[in-house]
């Protein structure tokens, strides 16, 4: 048998129709809305009409990723496969990807091999049009500010102080900064302006962490889009329901905010749902569509974006403090290949057994671990991803590593066995969603924002602490002023370290974390702060992967992988 990519064992599956699909999870036909014969739509009604109790939440987590890859969706979907293979009842929660990353570096993010959902192509391209309907409703408020100024600015709108930016969800480096509002009187005033990625965009975190249609409409009248004339101290915030904007915002989002069922490749229902980056937002997917999981399997298995110093963090400090859930169970995805390249292995060696550069890499997995069970108290297995050219001694070395810290570690081949190379992870989850276990938070939210801050470096990435420019301790200082010392922090960094520093690898010690942003999404409800050198709209890669990708004349897609 020769290799197949993603995409062709995808083209190659038969998937059932998205009916059966919901049939199978306990919708009832009544809150099901088709997209086409194999996605839908669940209305959210079915959320506050169920009185079925809550499933278990298990968590799927990694290190920090590297360019050998570490496959954290496909282990949570293998896993998900797992699981029905030993009979439970279970669901899988994930985000939608970004069309940024499809046509970037990344390619596609529905799973892989034969740990996948489908339809992967709808998936990865347009879907079911939330990000779309998302892009609009950012794009009408940036425009009824702009309109509000030309028609004679009654809220005394500051036009240097508009902090709120249009979006597109492509990697579009050339949009970062622009000057818009030229040719003359008619055409707008002047200003700067810029874009970010709709992935970044508040209202995708708003959208993700909303509970129903009035909350969502409260939390976008609360987003700041800028400030009036005036000193500092003179200054007022405007809001979206200065603008009267919120009521059409949510029209344009009533439909996004439904969750969207599709399958894996093993017809386990799966909710495919939002899709906010973890690097630069918090990297969870919706509040609703992890809790009608929750409603609708004994298991519910969801990730958070990129490594545990990002995704889970924020997953456990941001999404789980806002929504009220409490996991179960955490799995840390790791591979040989990623932590000998943590180690000090170029590339294109990590083929070769290097049990030296391994014990070199490993403290990257065990700091997440340890952030895990100690920071946490939670229970967590790891899963080492499979690849053919992992030895003996090298899978001997990590689950040793792992025990002396009283964690199991579990082989997971789903990228080649699908459900069947996930049953042995799956046995350590039904273990562990059982164990005793007391969940806490890495901070809470009195306290100032810099000492925030400090405990999310120093207990979640191991630094001295975090040093605020000039610039962020003045933003520190008015954003407490203004009432919002107690939200909870959402640190944009470098996915591919600890530190802010993306060429730190392992578990780097003796560094300081430099915060030069602090800006209020209040709608979302949390305070971004932005380290090094992280950026809300990415650029493309020498050579995209949107080059790879193709369709023929009877419209079959290619390239996406």
């Amino acid at each position: 048998m020769g290799f197949k990519s993603d995409i062709e064992i995808a083209q190659e599956s038969t998937m059932t129709p998205i009916t059966e699909i919901a049939q199978k999870a306990g919708i009832d036909d009544k809150y099901l809305e088709q997209y086409g014969k194999y996605k839908a739509k669940i209305d959210y009604n079915l959320l506050q009409e169920s009185d079925a109790p809550n499933g278990k939440l298990v968590l799927v987590t990694a290190i920090n990723p590297t360019p050998a890859g570490e496959g954290k969706t496909t282990t949570t979907v293998g896993l998900a496969d797992g699981l029905q293979k030993l009979g439970k009842n279970v669901m899988v929660a994930l985000r939608e990807p970004s069309l940024g990353p499809v046509f970037g570096v990344k390619g596609g993010a529905a799973g892989g091999g034969y740990a996948q959902v489908v339809p992967m192509e709808d998936i990865n391209l347009h879907f079911t049009g939330d990000f779309h309907a998302i892009g609009a409703a950012n794009n009408l408020l940036a425009a009824m500010i702009d309109n509000h100024i030309f028609q004679g600015n009654a809220l005394n709108i500051d036009p240097r102080k508009i902090t709120w930016r249009r979006c597109v969800d492509m990697n579009d480096r050339q949009l970062r900064n622009i000057v818009n509002g030229l040719g003359g009187k008619t055409n707008g005033m002047p200003r700067e302006d810029g874009y970010d990625i709709t992935v970044a965009s508040e209202i995708m975190a708003v959208l993700c962490l909303a509970r129903d249609i009035d909350d969502l409409k409260q939390r976008l009248s609360r987003i700041i889009v800028g400030y009036t004339y005036g000193s500092v101290a003179e200054q007022k915030p405007v809001t979206a329901g200065d603008l009267n904007a919120q009521g059409a915002m949510c029209a344009l989002l009533k439909d996004a905010l439904k969750p969207n069922l599709v399958q894996t490749l093993e017809h386990v229902p799966a909710i495919v749902h939002g899709g906010p980056f973890a690097n630069i937002a918090h990297g969870c997917n919706s509040v609703i569509a992890t809790k009608m999981a929750l409603k609708l399997g004994d298991y519910a298995i969801t990730e958070a974006g990129f490594g545990a110093d990002l995704g889970a963090e924020k997953f456990l400090d941001i999404k789980c403090r806002m929504a009220g859930l409490t996991p179960s169970a955490v799995v840390i995805v790791a591979t040989v290949r990623a932590l000998k390249y943590n180690g000090g292995v170029q590339k294109a060696d990590l083929n070769n057994e290097n049990l030296e550069a391994l014990e070199k890499g490993l403290p990257n997995l065990l700091q997440h671990v340890g952030n895990i069970k100690n920071v946490y108290g939670l229970p967590c297995v790891v899963a080492i991803n499979a690849f053919p050219t992992d030895t003996k001694a090298e899978l001997d070395l990590v689950e040793s590593k792992c025990r002396e810290l009283g964690v199991n570690v579990a082989l997971s081949e789903v990228w080649a066995k699908g459900g069947e190379g996930g049953v042995a992870l799956a046995k350590e989850v039904i273990r562990l969603v059982e164990e005793p276990s007391e969940f806490h938070y890495s901070y809470e939210l009195e306290g100032s924002i810099e000492d925030k801050l400090n405990q999310i470096v120093r207990k979640i990435y191991h630094g001295n602490g975090a040093v605020l420019t000039a610039n962020a301790q003045k933003q520190a200082q008015e954003l407490e002023a203004m009432g919002f010392g107690n939200c909870p922090i959402c640190v944009a960094k470098t996915q591919y370290s600890f530190t802010d520093d993306q060429n730190k690898l392992g578990a780097p010690a003796d560094f300081d974390v430099t915060v030069r942003n602090l800006k209020i999404s209040a709608g979302a409800g949390f305070i971004v702060a932005l380290t090094g050198e992280i950026m809300t709209m990415p650029g493309l890669p020498k050579v995209p992967a949107a080059e790879r990708i193709d369709v023929d004349s009877s419209g079959k897609i290619s390239g996406l992988f």
